[in-house]
């Protein structure tokens, strides 16, 4: 009796043992090729930016589709949104890779775009969701912990009235934090092709609305960006070519279409320093860095480093941290985040 029971510890001893070098084995791997993965890149032209392949500390907490990524420079925090069946919408995460909180919210269908506004002051995070069920074609404003605050536009209906505003799949939204203006692109293949500026209290101010190839026109509005210099950069897609317009007027100021032969771009951002324009190829799979433009002048488009990333990572929306100069991409392909930090720091 006692050899058999002896036997029978050594059996379930053995088996622990396996299971434990399994699971160790499987984790490993896990994070090796996530590792190699992250690793598979090359920069053509002006190297200024190098991959951090430390953050953030624990990817395995990337579980869906990953389309947006916006920064809090001044709280030092990184908010991911990403889509999947049962996967917390947004997570959370320190500049230096730590994860701290997931949102549950059931507010969320299918998050787009992300950004970070007021956030010297009192931040708050705007989701753009392009879902069709009862709380899509909306843009919504949570606290920094995940609570909802505010709903733009007509929860479940799609739409293109501006009384009461109406949505039709939102690209993606910019606050801007001197002004607290609002300008939204809406239009990621629903009915709508519009460039809105909305005043703090959500008047209208100005709007280009109409889908086409020609000025002040688009098709498929993706991102916008302001930059320092009262200029609005909006990623049309569907045409391959970014427009500019005047932020104050509305005027068309340029656009630009020679940089974006092979595809179109998906992002549009500034680094710190307003020296570069931030975009990223999904197709292509690039991120390219654009020497911006003096004031009043567009002239046509000039890449000056690209960031070539592994095939099928898909990057989609990127951010800044407007402290660090560091670059964020979102990945669908890949299901990741990545980060990038400046070659010279201070020089971005």
């Amino acid at each position: 009796m006692k050899r058999k029971s002896h036997l029978c510890f050594i059996t379930v001893t053995m088996a622990v043992i396996f299971l434990v070098m399994f699971v160790m084995y499987t984790t490993l791997n896990f994070h090796t090729a996530a590792s190699e993965r992250k690793k598979d890149f090359h920069v053509v032209g002006r190297a200024l930016y190098k991959l951090d392949v430390s953050w953030p500390k624990f990817p395995e907490y990337f579980t869906g589709q990953v389309f947006g990524v916006a920064v809090s420079h001044v709280a030092g925090v990184v908010y991911v949104a990403q889509r999947g069946e049962n996967v917390p919408k947004v997570l959370v995460f320190s500049t230096d890779g730590e994860f701290l909180q997931a949102w549950n919210t059931s507010t969320l269908e299918m998050p787009h775009g992300i950004f970070v506004a007021n956030a010297s002051s009192d931040p708050t995070v705007w989701i753009t969701d392009v879902g069709n069920g009862p709380y899509g074609h909306t843009i919504k404003q949570y606290s920094p912990s995940g609570k909802l605050l505010q709903v733009l536009g007509t929860a479940g209906k799609a739409g293109s009235s501006l009384t009461p505003l109406q949505f039709d799949q939102p690209a993606e939204i910019f606050v801007h934090d001197a002004t607290g203006e609002i300008y939204i692109v809406d239009g990621d293949g629903g009915m709508n092709n519009r460039l809105l500026k909305l005043s703090r209290d959500l008047q209208m101010l100005w709007m280009h609305g109409e889908k086409g190839q020609g000025l002040s026109q688009f098709y498929i509005p993706h991102s916008v960006a302001v930059d320092n210099y009262q200029r609005v950069w909006v990623a049309d897609r569907g045409n391959k070519r970014i427009q500019v317009f005047n932020s104050v007027t509305g005027d068309w100021l340029g656009s630009w279409g020679s940089c974006f032969t092979e595809d179109a771009p998906y992002s549009v951002r500034l680094t710190p320093d307003q020296k570069y324009l931030v975009v990223a190829q999904l197709n292509t799979n690039q991120v390219s860095l654009l020497e911006a433009p003096p004031v009043g002048i567009i002239g046509q488009c000039q890449v000056v480093s690209s960031i070539q990333l592994a095939d099928d990572v898909k990057p989609h929306l990127v951010d800044l941290d407007q402290k660090s100069g560091a670059l964020f991409v979102a990945e669908i392909g890949a299901q990741q985040a990545q980060r990038f930090t400046p070659m010279t720091p201070g020089n971005i």
